[in-house]
């Protein structure tokens, strides 16, 4: 097994990102990272991924959301210690993928973030709207 899993929608995934995290194509954002400052940068990126170093730390989330407010269209992974339970929440703040160890994924198998896939129907506004 690899040292990182790729979680989509679909399920586990092979990484198929295979260019360098060098500031040019792709970027490394920390959790505390200030969005204002990248902005710039956005017109060349492919990529950004943005570390999670604790599952009980959400700034990533917002960092995503306010990635895409400011016109991020490019893929957005969040990377390190999101919790399958996470997963929706990800994919809602505007997160494409999640990349997590082999030993996470280990713990939480694939049919846990499987199961939370079904992201936009599943969410507290959907439910009020249908009068559940």
């Amino acid at each position: 097994m690899t040292d990182t899993v790729i979680v989509r929608d679909t399920g586990f995934a092979p990484e198929d990102f295979f260019d360098a995290f060098d500031g040019e194509t792709a970027l490394d954002l920390a959790s505390d990272a200030d969005v204002e400052a990248v902005a710039d940068t956005f017109s060349g990126l492919r990529m950004i991924r943005v570390d999670f170093p604790s599952f009980a730390d959400g700034r990533g989330f917002t960092i995503a959301r306010l990635l895409r407010l400011k016109g991020y269209t490019g893929r957005l992974r969040a990377r390190g210690h999101v919790l399958a339970d996470q997963y929706a929440m990800a994919r809602r703040a505007g997160f494409d993928e999640v990349e997590i160890s082999a030993d996470l994924a280990a713990r939480q198998p694939e049919d846990q973030w499987v199961f939370r896939a079904d992201w936009q129907g599943h969410d507290y506004q959907s439910r009020l709207r249908a009068g559940v």
